[in-house]
Formats: structure tokens, sequence, C-alpha cells
């Protein structure tokens, strides 16, 4: 009796626990779903798109929100603007979406299956560190001697893909000589902007979307305002060489700041390598934990 009864309330009360029949095919579906899904969130978070996607999970967040606290009016506006959004979401992003679907047709898709690749290798590139940053000083101030005209965008969390197609491909390391040769006058790389991802320049000749922002200086030329509006569009920073004046300014935000010498482009770039030392990567994390543990064992020695 008492085991009828305990397997009444198995059956009344916890129900939901009873798994279901798992076969072949239903295993196979997990698996091939799951593929795409992360194919495609890979995708998403190495174009312009990751940043669309954050916006709609706030937006998502904070209908929510208003459905908890019965803002009524704001849900309205939130459902009716859905479907014009999802319109505006593929026209804006109709280059990533046509370039993904063309890798589905090419032949070595199911050789490799990453027909969402961007052709980056995110999270196994090198980072950007100080001594990149100096390369960089470096270089900028010895072609300013010599007036030089220069354009190095450095990449941080945004990718610029779309533009690193637009020119060569290099994937060299970052060198103060490497980036004097490839913009030495009457060289075929020397017109357009290098993209600089981790210490590797990854392209060079890249074509940048040029700033509307009217409060730009009508004395400046094309060159700065590329980097004013490639720095609207991501969060990229970027050096420009004067080959007029040969001075040295860096564009951040859609701002346009002139750095007088080495130390205040350097100290403009120090941030970028300081956030990717911090704990938000597995390496850097191991870094230190190794570093903890070398301090350990030196004082057991002492």
């Amino acid at each position: 009796m008492h085991i009828e009864s305990l397997q009444k309330l198995f059956e009344k009360y916890l129900y939901w626990l009873s798994l279901p029949n798992i076969g072949f095919t239903d295993i196979l579906e997990i698996i091939i779903i799951s593929m795409i899904v992360y194919q495609v969130m890979r995708w998403v978070q190495y174009t312009r798109a990751w940043t669309l996607f954050k916006g709609i999970l706030f937006l998502l967040v904070f209908a929510l929100f208003a459905a908890i606290f019965q803002l009524n009016t704001i849900l309205w506006l939130l459902v009716n603007s859905f479907s014009v959004g999802i319109t505006a979401a593929l026209i804006i992003f109709q280059p990533e979406l046509r370039r993904a679907l063309e890798k589905l047709g090419r032949a070595d898709f199911f050789s490799n299956f990453n027909f969402f690749s961007l052709s980056m290798n995110s999270g196994e590139e090198a980072m950007f560190t100080e001594k990149v940053a100096k390369e960089i000083v470096k270089a900028s101030f010895e072609m300013s001697r010599v007036k030089t005209g220069a354009l190095i965008v450095i990449e941080r969390a945004v990718t610029l893909g779309e533009y690193e197609r637009t020119g060569i491909h290099i994937d060299g390391v970052v060198s103060s000589q490497l980036i004097i040769n490839i913009f030495e006058h009457n060289t075929p790389l020397h017109d357009g902007a290098v993209i600089v991802r981790g210490n590797r320049i990854v392209a060079a000749t890249c074509y940048l979307p040029l700033s509307e922002n009217m409060n730009i200086a009508k004395e400046l030329g094309t060159r700065h305002r590329a980097a004013v509006g490639i720095s609207e569009i991501s969060d990229s920073i970027t050096v420009i060489v004067s080959e007029e004046t040969g001075k040295v300014s860096i564009a951040s935000e859609g701002r346009l700041t002139e750095c007088e010498n080495k130390e205040v482009l350097l100290e403009s770039l120090e941030h970028l390598y300081r956030e990717r030392g911090t704990t938000e990567t597995g390496d850097s994390i191991f870094t230190k934990w190794k570093g903890l543990l070398r301090n350990e064992r030196g004082k057991k020695e002492e």
C-alpha cells in the first residue's frame, strides 16, 4: 500500500521529472541544431551584428521589466515596432547575411563546417601589448619627422572584418619597420589604412567610411575624416599621421585629438593593453596563477 501511494504521489506532483523516450534521430537533431546555433553565435559575435544582438537583449530585458510593472503603453510600442525592427536589421546587415549564405554553397562546407567563419582567429590571436603600442608610437613619429602620411586602425571589441576585406591581406607581426615600409611613398600598399588586430597587422590599403561631421576642420583631409568615420561606427582607435603637416593625431569615439609627442600617444594607447591584461581571458588568469605559484615557491625556498 505504501509503495502504491508513493507511486501515485510521484505521478501527481513530480510528473514533470519523467524523461521522454530519446531515440537516435532525436540525438542527431540535437547535435545538428547545437552546431548550427554555435556557428551562428560565432558569426554574430565577430561582426557588427554582435552590437545589434546586445541591443536586442537589452530591449528584451526592458520589455520584461515593462511587463512586470504593467507599463502597457511601452509594451504596445515595443510589440508594434518589433516587425519594423526586423526589416531594418535585415537591410542594415545585408552584406554580412549575403556573405554567410555564400559560404553555405562553398565546396569545403562539409570538410570544415565553419561556414560562418570570417577568416579571423578570434581568441587565438596574440594580445595587444605594451610592446605593440610602442612599435606603433615609434613608427608614427618616424613618419611624422619625414611627413609620410599614415592611417593605423587598432581593432577592439567590434570586429572590422568588413573593412579588412577591402584591403590586401598581410597577417604580419606589428613592428615599426613594417609600418614605415607599408606607408613609404610610391609603394603598392601606402594608400589607405592598415588594420591592427592584437599584435598583428591583418590588412593594408583598407578603405574606411568618411565621417559626415561638419565640425571637423576644413583644413583636415580625407585621411582624418576617414579616421573619425571608423571611430564613429566602432570602438576602434586610429592613429593618423598628416602628410601635409607631419602632425600625429588619434581618433576615438568620433573625436580627433592631436598628440604633441610620443608620451601623449603612448598614454592614449595604454588602456588598450591594460584592458587586455585583466582577468577577462583565460590566458591572463593562467599567467597570473603561474606568477602566484612562482612567488609561493620563491618564498618557500627563502
